[in-house]
């Protein structure tokens, strides 16, 4: 039976150790420069309605690394953006390649894809939710920290796809999260209500920065307006005003707080420059860790869950 990552909710806590294990020794592979070519042969198809940095490339490379052929579409390079139903897409899709990662707009859409497909389909990102990001961040502090269990991630900003994707996670992994949303740009509310209900080490939801720095272990931060939203930035800027991650906000967290952003950062706004580029940021090595997890996904649903 062919498996999908559309949510954090498709992984059990071993599904967690499977992913972070495989990407640990596919990290360690690439930096001794020993070829790991486990999916030769196979082809990831890219379809990409919002533009990219990290989430192609990591893929586009990894699925190269790892043997395979990547195939980038966006929608107006196939009849999917001419009207062309999905399933009739995903039907065809499946008989010409081996997987497809899906970067959009709408959380139905991957949803829909993945239920008529016969082909793994990994969620890159939605409006809704951007599960291979927080898999690599939780990575990242699995190396930063030896572990997630019984820290205190705090969440500063935006309650956009990153906050439900780290909720989910709370609600699955045992850490504290502690999420500051200014009113009106809380995060969705069933996947909140869900997350406070199921997470063993609880979920706060604040209104106040420092409050959910206090004590931190992490600080996580990402833009203030998203793809889709620029008409929305200086009603946002005025909205987010005393959000922003700066020097201040680092100093209520413990001294040994690492500093996390999804990237790209709008430096000055929702994150200074010197916290980004300060002794506590592990931002780059979060970004490149996404090369490594998506690498760890796409040999585990490609290759039927096999180690090779």
């Amino acid at each position: 039976m062919k498996k999908d990552l559309l949510t954090i909710y498709d992984l059990d806590v071993d599904g967690f150790g499977e992913i972070f294990k495989r990407a640990e020794r596919l990290k360690g592979l690439l930096r001794r420069g020993v070829a790991h070519e486990s999916l030769r042969g196979k082809t990831l198809g890219m379809l990409f309605d919002k533009s990219s940095t990290r989430t192609r490339l990591s893929f586009e490379a990894g699925i190269h690394q790892l043997g395979g052929a990547g195939i980038f579409l966006s929608r107006r390079d196939i009849q999917l953006g001419r009207g062309e139903p999905v399933a009739d897409t995903a039907r065809i899709m499946s008989r010409y390649i081996d997987g497809i990662v899906i970067r959009t707009f709408e959380q139905d859409l991957v949803e829909e894809f993945a239920c008529y497909a016969t082909i793994p389909v990994i969620n890159g990102l939605t409006d809704l939710l951007h599960p291979c990001q927080v898999l690599s961040d939780l990575f990242t502090i699995v190396e930063k920290k030896g572990g997630y269990e019984g820290l205190k991630i705090a969440y500063v900003g935006d309650g956009n796809n990153m906050t439900n994707s780290w909720i989910n996670a709370a609600a699955r992994l045992p850490f504290h999260l502690a999420i500051a949303c200014p009113e009106g740009y809380d995060p969705d509310g069933y996947i909140l209500e869900r997350g406070i209900r199921e997470s063993e080490e609880g979920i706060e939801f604040l209104r106040t920065p420092a409050d959910a720095v206090s004590g931190a272990d992490v600080i996580y931060t990402d833009v203030w307006a998203s793809m889709g939203q620029e008409d929305e930035q200086e009603e946002r800027a005025v909205a987010f005003r005393g959000y922003q991650v700066d020097e201040r906000l680092v100093s209520y967290a413990k001294d040994d707080a690492i500093i996390m952003h999804c990237l790209p950062a709008h430096r000055g706004e929702e994150i200074t420059a010197g916290v980004i580029d300060g002794p506590n940021s592990v931002i780059i090595d979060q970004a490149e860790n996404r090369l490594h997890v998506q690498k760890a996904i796409m040999e585990i649903l490609m290759s039927g869950g096999s180690e090779k």
